[in-house]
């Protein structure tokens, strides 16, 4: 009992007096202080702060002052509005994180499970994805996720455009426009761009990486270097 109360944010002094004034019934301060061994200059402290929450209240009896131990339900009461108080801040604090959330601009991923946080995040974008280096280890690599990719991407419309170098699909990709570069172009790197993002891909055989960078312009720029290629490629 005596752990929770300092749980619910009275400090270990608070929280032994309040316990013995529920035992006691009333007591003064020099009786708290040898019962609970507390020197009475502390004790004092802690009463007054008792006093402040409304968890403990005193009367004069032969101009002694008596302290008596309020409705634990009091307790109750302070949780609520110490949420109360959390929940006033709230908004202020999300629109802090949104805030230094949208500054971050540059974010790195490794391995196959956070490189699926950015087709996650092409999912969540809903634009278009253009892709220069379109690169087959993708699906080697993620054979399992692709085609829970895939059948997000045509569920929610967002079309592919892929520039691959060298060998060609054998089946076609659902909703995507493919072209085709010659295999001087080949390369373990791939560069994926939607909406104001773009993500740099090393696609390395067992340990995956990427940069994703969120800049409005630098997406711009790896996009016409895509329609440049695109425009010498082969479909």
């Amino acid at each position: 009992m005596y752990e929770k109360l300092i749980h619910v944010g009275l400090t270990n002094t608070e929280a032994k007096i309040y316990l013995m004034l529920l035992d006691l019934s009333k007591a003064q301060a020099g009786v708290l202080s040898r019962r609970t061994g507390i020197h009475r200059r502390s004790i004092y402290d802690a009463l007054d702060r008792l006093i402040e929450k409304g968890l403990v209240s005193y009367i004069m009896e032969n101009e002694k002052r008596f302290y008596i131990a309020e409705d634990p339900k009091r307790i109750q009461e302070l949780i609520n509005e110490k949420k109360n108080e959390i929940d006033s801040i709230l908004p202020t604090l999300h629109a802090q994180f949104l805030e230094h959330k949208s500054k971050q601009e540059t974010l790195f991923y490794r391995g196959k499970e956070g490189l699926k946080n950015i087709f996650e995040d092409q999912i969540r974008e809903g634009k278009p994805v253009y892709i220069i280096g379109a690169s087959h280890h993708a699906k080697e690599q993620l054979k399992y996720y692709i085609p829970h990719y895939t059948n997000k991407r045509i569920k929610n419309k967002i079309i592919l455009h892929a520039l691959y170098a060298g060998k060609r699909h054998k089946t076609p990709i659902p909703l995507a426009k493919c072209r085709y570069l010659p295999d001087k172009f080949a390369t373990l790197v791939s560069t994926n761009i939607w909406g104001q993002k773009a993500a740099i891909m090393l696609w390395l055989p067992h340990d995956p990486v990427a940069i994703v960078i969120k800049q409005p312009d630098i997406a711009k720029t790896f996009k016409n270097y895509f329609d440049i290629l695109w425009d010498i490629a082969k479909e």
